[in-house]
């Protein structure tokens, strides 16, 4: 049986305050909106005084098979100082990008309701030997993963 609705509604704002509590075990000194316009989950000052702005996205193990990392209709234009955390809960990976690099790195929807907005998937799928369909990260976003957190410090 899969979760209820309550549970998936809750599950985004959920995996924000799980995200931000890794970030201040790491020592990072998150703050975190009273109001969220501009899609900043929280805000990180580091070490040298600078500021960043994080989005943090998360995608739950409930998701379709096959969309274990497949984050679509975001909204975004390029921000300086900018991160996004991406978490697929199935793949128990984080990706983290800067706005550069995922405007590099998404497909921007040309049609449709969502033309302009942008998604991006993390995860290939194929079938193994066996038979059974395995998702994995493809190759070329390696090397965003980012499980401790460094890419923000």
């Amino acid at each position: 049986m899969g979760m209820s609705f309550r549970h998936l509604a809750g599950f985004g704002k959920r995996m924000e305050y799980s995200i931000i509590g890794k970030l201040l075990m790491k020592g990072l000194d998150c703050y975190v909106p009273l109001v969220d316009d501009h899609g900043v989950d929280c805000v990180i000052k580091k070490g040298d005084g600078t500021f960043i702005e994080v989005q943090i996205k998360a995608r739950s193990s409930e998701v379709a098979e096959g969309d274990a990392a497949l984050f679509s209709a975001i909204t975004h234009e390029m921000r300086e100082n900018f991160y996004f955390i991406f978490y697929s809960e199935r793949l128990n990976l984080t990706w983290i990008l800067s706005s550069e690099e995922f405007l590099k790195e998404c497909v921007t929807n040309k049609t449709g309701k969502n033309a302009g907005k942008r998604s991006i998937r993390f995860n290939g799928n194929k079938t193994d030997e066996n038979g059974i369909k395995k998702e994995y990260c493809k190759p070329q976003f390696e090397k965003y993963i980012c499980n401790d957190f460094s890419r923000l410090y």
